[in-house]
């Protein structure tokens, strides 16, 4: 495997259920872990964590919720994105979808103006495309009440069957807000037990919240804008750590794009809020974070590009040939990855 960027995903290492239906706790699912000063690969548990974190480092953890975003209907699913910015509760950016054998599709029909009957007796209006798959369209009633009640969480076709809401929520997510379209994964194998022990031993935790739209399978698009807020307490909890050589971990994607976003023309977070369309390559680099902990991502995906942001081409290119020859699991039920400086 010579670019990481282009790698084969063997149907077998894709999670197809939660590690619970599988036999393992949360916190037992493997956690492959890169080194980029050494560019050592090893192997270990979730559990093992707090042993490979050093006290004052700081974990970076997205409260979002998981919203129950998918409305099935007779022959398409709705499945709601992200609010529009600027607009009221009502007009959202959403992806229709088509089933196909035990997974769906885009689905290419639609056109400005058409209405969907949904259930429950609200009516989805087509307003416009905004891209190849998205639509921006409008509920005749508040999004976020009305998918609580007739929502299920987005399934791809990777996992084969429905779980519940609560299996697709963190240890971290708080309900005040809307929530996401898709889990911060990276952040699900965490348990009470487990946030005990790293504060034990000396590990710092500080709060992000970002708010995930659809991804799609087929697309590997880069994101779009999300819905973010980093908290004056965490950029202040950042700038110290740092300074007194502490490192910053980023739990997941969505930490780092909240986190380089609040970065200011000098290198330091401020508190921030709002929507991002930041994106992290390696031609742009980081500032905020110095690791990751995140899942295994796809081939192609834009996540990638991030990924060798923070590690490096070489160790991300050990790191996924480790997983790939040792078994791990792939997506949001499966197993995790630690780039570490």
């Amino acid at each position: 495997m010579t670019d990481i960027i282009d790698f084969t995903l063997p149907p077998d290492l894709e999670a197809h259920e939660p590690p619970e239906a599988r036999g393992r706790t949360r916190d037992g699912v493997r956690l492959l872990t890169g080194r980029r000063a050494t560019g050592e690969v090893s192997h270990h548990e979730f559990r093992d964590l707090p042993a490979l974190l050093d006290p004052g480092d700081l974990l970076v953890v997205n409260t979002s919720a998981t919203l129950p975003a998918a409305v099935r209907l007779d022959r398409i699913s709705v499945h709601f994105s992200t609010p529009l910015p600027g607009a009221g509760e009502r007009d959202w950016i959403v992806e229709l979808r088509r089933p196909s054998g035990k997974a769906s599709l885009p689905y290419g029909g639609g056109s400005p103006g058409e209405w969907i009957p949904m259930p429950g007796g609200a009516t989805l209006t087509l307003i416009g495309r905004r891209t190849d798959r998205l639509w921006q369209a409008r509920l005749s009633t508040d999004v976020v009440p009305y998918l609580r009640r007739h929502g299920v969480p987005i399934r791809y076709g990777y996992v084969r069957r429905d779980w519940p809401t609560a299996a697709y929520q963190t240890a971290f997510a708080h309900d005040r807000s809307a929530g996401g379209a898709e889990m911060p994964s990276a952040a699900r194998p965490f348990t009470p037990e487990l946030v005990t022990r790293l504060v034990s031993r000396g590990v710092l935790l500080a709060p992000i919240t970002l708010h995930t739209g659809v991804a799609s399978p087929e697309a590997h698009e880069p994101p779009y804008a999300e819905r973010y807020e980093v908290p004056a307490a965490t950029a202040a909890l950042v700038t110290h750590v740092r300074s007194h050589g502490g490192r910053v971990i980023a739990v997941g994607t969505t930490a780092v794009r909240a986190l380089e976003t609040a970065v200011d023309a000098s290198g330091h977070v401020q508190a921030s809020s709002g929507w991002t369309e930041h994106v992290v390559t390696p031609e742009r680099g980081v500032r905020a974070v110095d690791g990751l902990l995140t899942g295994l991502h796809e081939p192609n995906s834009s996540h990638l590009m991030m990924l060798t942001a923070i590690a490096g081409r070489d160790l991300l290119a050990a790191t996924y040939r480790a997983a790939l020859d040792e078994g791990y699991l792939w997506h949001e039920f499966g197993d995790l990855n630690l780039l570490l400086p």
